[in-house]
């Protein structure tokens, strides 16, 4: 299996999916502690997160999966949301909330 299988198989068999530098209980960067952070106050309990520090290669790879440079990653029912900014930019516009909502991972 690729890494591209493998990352396709993450976000798609998981309702959210966050890449990161670290753990949600041990971030490593503060953009990911951010995006953890944010999942919590949105009423996220449970998400798979994937520690791109433990595997060059998935790191790499996510940055090709979604054909974005950066590292936080957020995926939502399989579709990459964005990174710390844009995770942050609709947080505080509500936009989040209602894309889990809507996702059925929060009751909020």
């Amino acid at each position: 299996m690729s890494v591209q299988d493998t990352i396709r198989e993450t976000v798609t068999n998981n309702p959210v999916v966050l890449y990161m530098k670290g753990t949600p209980s041990f971030p490593q960067c503060g953009f990911s502690a951010t995006v953890a952070q944010i999942l919590k106050l949105s009423g996220v309990t449970e998400y798979a997160s994937v520690n791109v520090l433990a595997d060059d290669d998935i790191r790499q790879g996510i940055k090709e999966y979604a054909n974005w440079p950066t590292i936080p990653q957020l995926y939502i029912k399989g579709e990459f949301v964005g990174g710390c900014d844009i995770v942050k930019e609709m947080y505080q516009a509500g936009e989040l909330q209602t894309l889990l909502k809507d996702a059925g991972v929060t009751a909020a």
